[in-house]
């Protein structure tokens, strides 16, 4: 059953449905808990003090009392012996079973943590525990005992003592622990209870304006255990609706508090900090003051004393209405925790236009939402901007997009016969095209990279020190790009360069130090981590597999689809994972293209059950057997790379309650197994959950309970289905009219299509036809144009102007390059601008503009499929030509910190696989009329570009063969050998070896 966690309340609106979180049902203590506790007593005053007295009185001292010799060791073994041999035994057992009852009740009356492990104590400390916690069933302090009984849930009028909340300064203060019971402090207060209540009931306005003897106070108490209060739970339980927090918070709003801070934000409070309460407040906790009263210190009286005289100060400031925001943002920015803000200026010198702009470049796309669509449709500029607004997630599938497009070009490569060689992979078009460009638009990939390198480093740090993985709840990515660990519990002073946050609960690291980091061999930490939305330009990453529980999420059908697609998506693709399993039920079938390794589609709830009761068992298993308290151990152990990979269960369908109850007992010991629950829930109230969540049809994330108040990431359903057509047709066997092995634009490659202007890329980047640009302008023009060459379909003004400014520019900048590159290019001699736009509003150039990559795909396709099929000396000279155009690799002396939208492209793969084809070609003609020579030389050139190409490599070899000189031949074997290394050859290169050279295995080691 899942644990009930609650923490401060957000701010914010709480939405339509905020509600306390359902517990689980709960039944009463019965005679037989009591007789349960009593035989446990018995039985532990038995094992503890009954079995040593008995040894004492029956056997005595076992060892012997003097030091052993060699004629004691020569001795006959008695039946003396052997019993002192046994008692010693029983002894050991006795001292190691007594360890574990004190390991056990230690953690069951601190409640905090898990129990430490008694080496080799598995049985004798599962005894211990089940003996202890039958023991304190009847106790307060069974709740917090084990992770089975901890997660009991909880409701919160059982639990009416005055337990606090602390202020974890950072947005929407996240995820507080499981309610403890609370300190004597509190009890003290709770004694002027009865007055408190009739004195409430007298009141006839029921308003918080009464006198000052019959105002009603509330003081936070220090935390007890990992829970802290929050001003939900406190009007929950005295004013009976969490939902009246507003009140509490506008009566106190700005009031000196006795620490000298203020509260400027609901989800802020901190222990000692005095609350005035509505007059129609009622329960134990409340006293009226500031009247002195027997029992409570005089300094607290003292403080209420103080606090009432603010009231008046307090009306004031509630006057302030929409200026007075703005000052709580003040006080919020240097009294509490300051939410990460965007730097100003980024990448100045590009563009003399930028620092007059008042443009805000560092990453725009994390912290600012794109215009939307709605406001570019008039020129039509508009992009699906669910997808522009989820920098993580555009990335995670533009990254595995672009890894599927290689692999359909490799797979077609070399199984490749005939028109698959060289083929070109499908243009998309429509709503396909859209997503792809604002994947384009809103992906960060350098983001992506750092948050990876960031977490990896740190488990090797902390591997490095011998200490343990901290569980974290929430990783926060502020605007500038730091990143904020949220940790269950203070973990003590966090490795070099991180540091501590806003308190010890938070580990923060710069975005300048996570640039030093270098790639390091360890699993990745936290895989279980995933963008739910923004808060106040810093973006919330969950980790749902930390969760002592099931997440649930309500709302309507389409709005919770759309946040459960987009959950899934960036799971199956994110880069800060090694290996995990998504388990899709109730949705997401066609989403599997996405990630056929990762993700799982199941039918129903049933079978859900029935493999998670399975996945459970074997998890508490093999942790116990491998001796980790939970999977954080496990990762950093020798067996980081095979076992602990995370398995995440998304659940779009509501179960029935039973179903419910089943997943709860399964959730409950999720957090330390690896697994991680999301379910979704249209009545909003899911037995069991232990955070609850909401999101609106104004697309917010709330969970009022959390401190949360997001803007929500989602994915809906059209822009999933845009994005799951890229995929299948990446696939090279899953378009409908097959593979195309023609490009998507030729030129005339005769005398008379001498181009107007014309771009070497393949090598060093030249423009011939066009005057150099003066200034800085220059390289920002030459890249646009590298860009538009690139991609002859068009380009969105927006991808653009993203891939030119990385991190962000105004749009008066981008039109303004447009217009200077539409300048620069000039005009065709009928007067057509050589830059236009197509319909959908994408950026194109004329035919009159042409790049050397242009041509030599031109060449191929004529030599291959054009003229050169039916004339072999054509296809000669062709060929040739084309090879002759290969200068060095794509953009070769590009400078270095530009051209990085590079990384989304599959230009890389292509030009190499395309000189390949090329080079074998050119060998195939030669090899015609035995130029053996000839075809050696075409296929080292082509090896310049593309050195890693098996086909080469192979024909290299027939070549050789060709030529009858052996010794070549045993060399170039010995060379592909020494190039293999420790991988050796490919099975298709050694069966090729053992055809041509049957010597070559034992030949290669002699030559070498």
């Amino acid at each position: 059953m899942a644990r009930r966690t609650t923490s401060s309340s957000t701010g914010g609106s709480p939405g339509p449905r905020n509600r306390t979180p359902q517990p689980l049902p709960r039944r009463r203590r019965t005679f037989g808990d009591f007789v349960k506790a009593f035989g446990a007593f018995v039985a532990l005053l038995v094992l503890l003090v009954g079995v040593p007295g008995a040894l004492v009185v029956a056997v005595g001292w076992p060892l012997p009392h003097g030091t052993p010799s060699l004629d004691w060791l020569q001795q006959e073994i008695t039946v003396g012996t052997f019993i002192h041999v046994l008692t010693v035994i029983v002894w050991l057992a006795w001292a190691q079973f007594t360890a574990c009852v004190l390991v056990e009740m230690k953690a069951a009356l601190s409640g905090v943590g898990l129990p430490n492990r008694v080496p080799g104590a598995g049985a004798s400390q599962l005894l211990a525990r089940q003996l202890v916690a039958a023991l304190l069933l009847v106790g307060a302090a069974a709740a917090s005992f084990t992770p089975g009984l901890s997660q009991l849930g909880q409701s919160p009028e059982g639990n009416q003592h005055g337990s606090v909340a602390a202020a974890q300064q950072t947005p929407g203060t996240l995820f507080g622990q499981q309610r403890e019971q609370t300190a004597a402090g509190a009890a003290a207060v709770a004694e002027q209870a009865a007055d408190a209540a009739a004195r409430a009931a007298a009141q006839p306005d029921g308003g918080s304006t009464a006198r000052h003897g019959d105002t009603k106070y509330y003081r936070i108490q220090p935390p007890e255990g990992r829970h802290h209060d929050s001003l939900w739970e406190i009007a929950q339980r005295h004013l009976g609706d969490g939902r009246r927090y507003k009140e509490i918070y506008e009566l106190n709003k700005d009031r000196t508090q006795p620490d000298g801070s203020k509260l400027s934000e609901a989800s802020l409070i901190r222990p000692g900090w005095i609350m005035e309460m509505p007059g129609d407040a009622h329960g134990g906790e409340l006293v009226e003051m500031p009247e002195a009263k027997p029992g409570i210190p005089e300094q607290v009286q003292q403080q209420i004393h103080d606090y009432a005289k603010t009231g008046d100060h307090q009306q004031a400031g509630g006057q302030r209405g929409a200026t007075g925001r703005q000052g709580e943002q003040g006080d919020r920015d240097t009294t509490h925790f300051r939410v990460p803000q965007q730097r100003a200026g980024g990448d100045q010198g590009q563009d003399g236009d930028r620092a007059s702009s008042g443009e805000t470049a560092p990453d725009s796309r994390d912290g600012q939402s794109a215009p939307s669509a709605s406001e570019d449709s008039g020129s039509s500029f508009g992009l699906p901007e669910a997808l522009v607004g989820a920098p993580l997630l555009a990335a995670g599938l533009l990254g595995a997009l672009g890894r599927r497009r290689r692999q359909a070009l490799w797979q077609s490569a070399l199984g490749a016969v005939g028109g698959r060689r060289g083929m070109e992979p499908p243009v998309p078009t429509g709503s396909a095209a859209d997503a792809q460009d604002a994947l384009l638009v809103g992906a960060d990939p350098e983001g992506v990279r750092l948050l990876d390198l960031s977490l990896r480093g740190l488990a090797a740090a902390l591997a490095a020190e011998s200490r343990p993985l901290p569980t974290v709840y929430a990783a926060w990515l502020g605007g500038n790009g730091d990143l904020h660990l949220q940790l269950a519990q203070p973990a003590g002073k966090p490795p070099t360069p991180w540091q501590l946050g806003q308190d010890q609960t938070f580990w923060m690291l710069a975005r300048a130090d996570a640039e030093r980091y270098e790639e390091v061999d360890t699993a990745a930490p936290y895989p279980g981590l995933v963008s739910l939305g923004t808060m106040d330009d810093s973006r919330l990453l969950l980790n749902l597999e930390a969760v002592p529980g099931i997440v649930s999420l309500s709302g309507s059908a389409a709005d919770r689809a759309g946040v459960f697609a987009s959950v899934a998506a960036e799971l199956a693709t994110n880069g800060w994972s090694d290996r995990m399993t998504i388990t899709l039920v109730g949705f997401g079938e066609d989403l599997t293209p996405l990630a056929p390794n990762r993700l799982r589609h199941l039918d129903d709830i049933e079978a859900l059950v029935e493999t998670m009761e399975a996945e459970t068992r074997q998890r508490r298993g093999a942790l116990g057997a491998a001796g980790h308290d939970s999977v954080l151990t496990g990762r950093t152990g020798p067996a980081q790379h095979t076992r602990w990979a995370p398995h995440l269960v998304l659940l779009a369908a509501e179960p029935s309650p039973v179903d419910a109850l089943k997943l709860a007992e399964l959730a409950s010991d999720a957090g330390r197994l690896g697994i991680g629950y999301l379910v979704g829930t249209e009545s909003g109230e899911l037995p069991g959950a232990a955070w609850e969540m909401e999101v609106t049809r104004e697309g917010k994330l709330l969970a009022p309970l959390l401190g949360l108040e997001l803007d929500a990431q989602l994915l809906p359903v059209a822009q999933q289905r845009a994005v799951v057509e890229l995929f299948v047709e990446a696939d090279p066997e899953g378009g409908p009219d097959g593979p195309t092995d023609s490009p998507p634009f030729l030129v005339d490659i005769s005398e008379q299509g001498r181009p107007a202007v014309y771009a070497r890329l393949v090598g060093p980047y030249e423009i011939i036809g066009l005057e150099t640009p003066e200034g800085e302008r220059s390289p920002l023009l030459h890249e646009a144009l590298a860009l538009l060459l690139l991609h002859r379909e068009g380009v969105h003004p927006r991808v653009l102007s993203s891939a030119l400014w990385p991190r962000g520019v105004t749009d008066d900048v981008r039109d303004a390059l447009v217009e200077r590159l539409r300048g620069w290019l000039g005009d065709d001699p009928d007067g057509t601008p050589r830059l236009g736009s197509d319909a959908t509003g994408r950026l194109t150039l004329a035919k009159s503009v042409v790049s050397d990559l242009d041509v030599l795909r031109s060449l191929y396709h004529e030599a291959t499929q054009g003229k050169g099929v039916d004339s072999r000396v054509v296809r000669g000279r062709l060929l040739t030509d084309a090879l002759v155009l290969v200068r060095g690799p794509l953009l070769a002396d590009r400078p270095e910190g530009r051209y990085g939208w590079l990384t989304h492209e599959i230009i890389d793969a292509q030009l190499p696989l395309l000189v390949a084809d090329i080079g074998l070609a050119l060998s195939a003609f030669h090899l015609e009329k035995d130029r053996a020579e000839k075809a050696i030389e075409a296929l080292n050139a082509s090896m310049n570009s593309a050195p890693a190409d098996e086909r080469l490599w192979n024909e290299l070899l027939r070549a050789t063969h060709a030529t009858g000189d052996e010794d070549k031949l045993k060399r170039l074997a010995a060379d592909l050998v020494s190039r293999s290394g420790a991988r050796g050859l490919p099975p298709r290169t050694e069966a090729l070896l053992d055809e041509l050279l049957p010597t070559w295995r034992s030949g290669t080691a002699a030559v070498g």
